[in-house]
Order: structure tokens, then sequence, then C-alpha cells
């Protein structure tokens, strides 16, 4: 399973925690559950980590709270908002263009091209 290293787990926490928002309103537990599946193990946040990020998302107002009962239990909903979903596809064009530079780093030469 891959390491990967704190400024890299730093750096992609609020696109993905954007991009989890986006499609539809969730609980810090259940983000953190989600993250795990969709990384497939690799990315195993903890509570402590995410909740910060969550309060400074909405301190940012990119994402808002709500209370929702369920079984007698009180859960704090984040749901994304306009200005989230904005700073969301601002994210994602600055993600996807660095991955494009960085395959073009990392693509190996052509072996047919004679220097």
């Amino acid at each position: 399973m891959q390491n990967y290293s704190k400024e890299l787990i730093a750096a992609s926490t609020i696109p993905i925690v954007l991009s989890i928002l986006k499609r539809g309103d969730n609980y810090g537990y259940k983000i953190i559950k989600e993250v795990q599946e969709i990384s497939e193990g690799a990315l195993n946040w903890k509570e402590g980590s995410l909740y910060p990020v969550l309060t400074k998302l909405e301190k940012n107002k990119l994402i808002s709270s709500y209370i929702k009962t369920e079984n007698g239990r009180n859960r704090k909903y984040y749901s994304l908002n306009d200005t989230g979903k904005s700073f969301l596809v601002q994210l994602q064009s600055e993600w996807q263009s660095l991955h494009e530079i960085m395959q073009k780093i990392w693509r190996p030469q052509n072996p047919l091209i004679l220097e």
C-alpha cells in the first residue's frame, strides 16, 4: 500500500472533501469511510484531522452545516454551497493541469527519436 507524504495529504484534503460533498450532503465519519473506500484503504483519515478542515471550509463559506436527527441521534451534516462548487471547479482545473504537467515530465523519452 502506498504511503503518502503529509504534505501531499494536506494539499489534497480540501479537493477530496469538496468532491465528496458535491455528491451530496454528508457527515464527518461517513466522509472518512468514503475516502477509505474510494482510495481502497490508501487514505486513512482520522476524525481529528478531518474536522478542522470542515471547520475551515465552513468558515470560508465554501460549505454549510446543519443538524439532522437519525435514529434518535443528532448528526452534523455538511453541504457544498454554490461558492464551494465554483471553488471546486477551480481546484479541479488546477489539479488537472498539474497532473498533465507531471505526466509530461515523467513520460519516458521516445526511444525512436535520436538527439
